[in-house]
């Protein structure tokens, strides 16, 4: 790591109190987000799309590129990434169509909603339990780390297929934000590393699932 634990959260420091209220409009699209997402239309889907669109830009710019980029180079790797997904959000939220509709089955929308409640409410919880208090946490919706469980766990309450290829990146970042857990002490971030583990899972079911499917077929 470029940069000590001290200087990690004397960044997210300065960052909560540089937002103002920012994390409270987070919260406020989540829930319009879960509503959309929970409605089953397309309609819904698009808007909840178009939500996760705009968190992924705010994180990607406001906190990869405007301060992370302070204390760690690679923050503005980091910043494309997290630019590009939320583009791709916004832009699945603009098509006319955005995959098909499919029946969610109990175990996925059960996992889903879990993922929702630990990126949404539980992830500040154990955050403020593990010692650092406000300002100095990572907050929902303005941080990546929560806001990628969340990501993981809206998507899995889909009432459309999504796209494999969607999901790259937030399994990119599970993978390299979760080691905050063991070298940041941020025992939170374990919940990153264990929703990427579920999501690939799930990932590898469904193409299990389908290519058996295929071999019916044929």
């Amino acid at each position: 790591m470029p940069f000590t634990t001290d200087q990690f959260f004397a960044l997210f420091a300065a960052y909560n109190q540089a937002i103002g209220p920012a994390p409270i409009v987070a919260y406020v699209l989540a829930a319009l987000a879960l509503a959309a997402m929970l409605s089953g239309c397309a309609a819904g889907y698009r808007v909840a799309l178009g939500i996760l669109g705009l968190l992924w830009l705010w994180n990607g710019a406001a906190y990869h590129l405007v301060f992370f980029t302070r204390i760690n180079g690679a923050a503005y790797g980091f910043a494309v990434l997290f630019v590009v997904q939320g583009g791709l959000f916004l832009w699945l939220a603009a098509r006319a169509a955005s995959g098909r509709a499919i029946r969610r089955r109990v175990l996925q929308v059960a996992t889903g909603s879990s993922l929702v409640a630990y990126g949404a409410i539980l992830y500040g919880i154990l955050g403020r339990l593990s010692g650092y208090a406000w300002p100095a946490i990572p907050l929902f919706g303005v941080a990546p780390c929560p806001t990628v469980i969340f990501t993981f766990g809206l998507l899995m309450l889909a009432p459309r297929r999504v796209a494999s290829w969607l999901l790259i990146v937030p399994l990119v970042w599970a993978a390299i934000g979760s080691s905050a857990a063991i070298l940041l002490s941020v025992p939170e971030d374990l919940g990153l590393l264990v929703s990427g583990l579920i999501v690939a899972g799930w990932l590898i079911v469904r193409a299990t699932q389908r290519g058996s499917r295929d071999k019916q077929a044929a």
